[in-house]
């Protein structure tokens, strides 16, 4: 790609992701951006259809970083210990858009392909151990830790990064593995 091209989207996806921190997205305008950036709005509409097309560019971009990123996908000693370190170490190395992407979204269903990921690896892992239970129940038992950890991962954005990476994926292989009860009662 052309390093004017590179420019430009730079520009533009800075400007909207500035916006974002003050403003709804329902109150951005393309016209807003173009002003802002110093852009026409040709060009805006040379990368983008609109700015939910651009929100949507963002997020598939930094999925993207997740899904490719070199500890994830070279992680042959799965735990869920090093798979929740390497996906927190990306969330708390992109804070500013992490926060903005939670707080645009009141949801995190950009996070369904990094759940496809996680998904996969603990599949394979847990087919591959030799557990006693159904495909039924790993299928359901999967769905109740990464919601949980969803959860977990909601929470520690919207109290900004207040744990540790260290401590909060502890946590999350604690209540993955042994659930509240050994979690909560330490004994």
């Amino acid at each position: 790609m052309d390093r004017r091209v590179k420019y430009t989207q730079k520009v533009i996806k800075d400007t909207f992701l500035s916006l974002l921190e003050k403003k709804d997205i329902s109150n951005i305008t393309v016209t807003e951006i173009c002003e802002i950036a110093d852009i026409n709005r040709a060009t805006f509409y040379r990368y983008y259809l609109d700015v939910y097309d651009l929100l949507k560019k963002i997020e598939d971009e930094f999925m993207d970083q997740i899904k490719n990123s070199q500890p994830i996908l070279n992680l042959t000693d799965y735990s869920v210990y090093s798979f929740a370190h390497e996906i927190l170490t990306i969330f708390y190395n992109n804070k500013k858009l992490v926060n903005i992407l939670f707080n645009t979204n009141n949801n995190m269903y950009f996070l369904n392909d990094v759940l496809e990921v996680a998904y996969e690896k603990c599949l394979e892992k847990w087919k591959t151990d030799d557990i006693d239970i159904s495909d039924d129940e790993v299928e359901y038992a999967i769905v109740f830790v990464f919601n949980g950890a969803l959860g977990m991962l909601n929470y520690w954005v919207k109290n900004n990064f207040d744990m540790s990476i260290d401590d909060l994926s502890r946590s999350i292989e604690k209540l993955s593995i042994y659930g509240a009860r050994k979690f909560i009662y330490k004994k």
